[in-house]
């Protein structure tokens, strides 16, 4: 890697969200899921996650090109039993999928006090909290799980078989920004592998271990390798639970047979698990409130390591970064600038970085 830092150079959030919608629509997506995909791509980078970034535009791009993506047909239900439905995705845009699903599932909570959607046949969503806190928004506690291609072996095992399969839960928060957990069972993102090859940083022992089993610092030796699972057997366990959820429940793709968004061709075969609880079917949504801005507040209130200054909740540091980045720009680095300027310039899009 070189040691140079990377050439970061700053963006207003508006100029990259139209930019991808451009991109998109050029591609002959409907205006709708052109700005869904834009939107939720730009939202991550606003919440400080690049490696669900813009970054990941053209990847969601050449998807589309080849067909693997489906942009003609529309979801369609195929159950509606009230407060449990199914909606199949027809091989289309994940990200118009899981809104679909999302939106569905909140209108349902409200009709029933609790809902779920079980979605097959989607794929690659993004960030998975983009859809929960829709709940949270909504004066509900939201839930998604998606299945992903497989980046980890079973535990003990080297043979890469189980996907990290990422969950998020969303819930209001009172004076607060919303409470958001939004993980995937490996240490760390695979995305994040991309963005740390992108950047020429190296990434942090424990992350990966390279095609042999052996543990590195090298992006480009994990992607070709495994990512571990978050917390040992734990994060491969729940993993699992993730896939049973997702995958074999909605009757999608599951295990080994999920395509990611890295690969230009074959079906994703992602499935989906939404759920929603209308909080004031159990209790009035003003003491809900009250309780977690007590719960925080016992939390951010509570004594400090030595080498911490502050303590956090979940959602806490995306709300400040949205709100910091939101001003500053997006910092978007000169490989991901390269990367973005041949995929506008092969589709006669003008680009922001001239």
């Amino acid at each position: 890697m070189r040691d140079k830092p990377p050439n970061l150079t700053r963006f207003p959030s508006e100029t990259l969200k139209n930019f991808a919608a451009e991109c998109l629509q050029s591609m002959k997506l409907e205006k709708e899921d052109a700005i869904v995909i834009a939107d939720s791509l730009i939202q991550a980078d606003l919440w400080g996650h690049p490696s669900h970034g813009i970054m990941r535009l053209f990847w969601y791009g050449a998807r589309i090109a080849s067909g693997a993506t489906q942009i003609s047909k529309e979801p369609e239900w195929e159950l509606d039993a009230g407060g449990l439905a199914v909606l199949n995705g027809q091989d289309g845009i994940g990200q118009s999928v899981a809104k679909k699903a999302m939106h569905s599932a909140i209108d349902r909570a409200k009709q029933h006090g609790i809902s779920a959607v079980c979605v097959r046949n989607s794929g690659h969503f993004g960030t998975a909290m983009y859809y929960t806190k829709m709940a949270a928004d909504a004066g509900c506690i939201g839930f998604i799980s998606s299945n992903a291609s497989p980046s980890m072996a079973p535990w003990g095992g080297v043979d890469k078989l189980v996907g990290n399969n990422p969950w998020s839960w969303s819930a209001p928060a009172g004076s607060f920004p919303c409470f958001m957990l939004d993980i995937a069972n490996s240490a760390v993102a695979r995305g994040k592998l991309y963005h740390a090859q992108a950047t020429d940083k190296p990434i942090p022992e424990g992350w990966a271990l390279d095609k042999d089993g052996y543990g590195t610092t090298n992006s480009a030796d994990g992607i070709a390798g495994q990512i571990l699972p978050m917390a040992g057997h734990k994060g491969y366990a729940i993993s699992m639970a993730m896939d049973v959820l997702s995958g074999i429940l909605s009757a999608s793709q599951f295990g080994s047979s999920i395509t990611g968004p890295y690969q230009k061709e074959g079906r994703s075969g992602a499935g989906h698990l939404v759920i929603v609880i209308d909080i004031a079917k159990c209790r009035p949504i003003d003491e809900f409130n009250a309780d977690m801005e007590s719960l925080i507040k016992s939390i951010k209130s509570s004594k400090t390591a030595p080498t911490q200054s502050e303590i956090f909740y979940p959602g806490e540091l995306e709300a400040r970064n949205h709100e910091r980045i939101s001003h500053s720009g997006i910092e978007l680095s000169e490989d991901v600038r390269a990367q973005l300027q041949i995929g506008a310039e092969q589709l006669g899009i003008k680009t922001p970085f001239n």
